[in-house]
């Protein structure tokens, strides 16, 4: 296995820890208030400090794994794998926040806008890492 699919091993990991902790904290807030509970900017901030330490506690022994693959740069290959992976979170991208927005427009509430949008951008996330899993893997 390669460094650049490690790395993308290591993204799906961090984003599935980052986002369980996240969904955690919403559902577990929202049983104790008995209705949904807001988006606050400390747990925000959690989120990113848990997603950013692993993925970077993941990079180092990644490349500690394969230190000359880790050095060389992209090749042909990586590039378009990189590239049709974009494409295919970026659609999901687009239909998350076109939901998000439709669910608005009929509810009028703001926290569901605020969580369906972050839902997107993480989903949006790990489905272009595992379909760049998938590329290197059968691709």
């Amino acid at each position: 296995m390669g460094f650049h699919e490690k790395s993308s091993w290591v993204m799906v990991l961090s984003l599935l820890a980052g986002a369980a902790f996240y969904i955690y904290f919403v559902v577990m807030g929202s049983r104790a208030a008995g209705m949904l509970v807001p988006p606050v900017l400390p747990v925000l901030i959690a989120f990113t400090v848990i997603l950013v330490l692993l993925a970077v506690v993941g990079h180092i022994l990644a490349a500690l794994s394969s230190v000359r693959d880790a050095n060389a740069g992209e090749d042909e290959r990586d590039r378009l794998i990189a590239r049709r992976a974009a494409s295919a979170s970026g659609a999901l991208l687009s239909l998350g926040v076109l939901a998000a927005l439709s669910l608005y427009l009929f509810t009028y509430q703001g926290d569901w806008l605020f969580y369906g949008v972050f839902a997107s951008l993480v989903l949006a996330s790990i489905s272009e890492y595992a379909v760049r899993i998938v590329l290197y893997r059968f691709g």
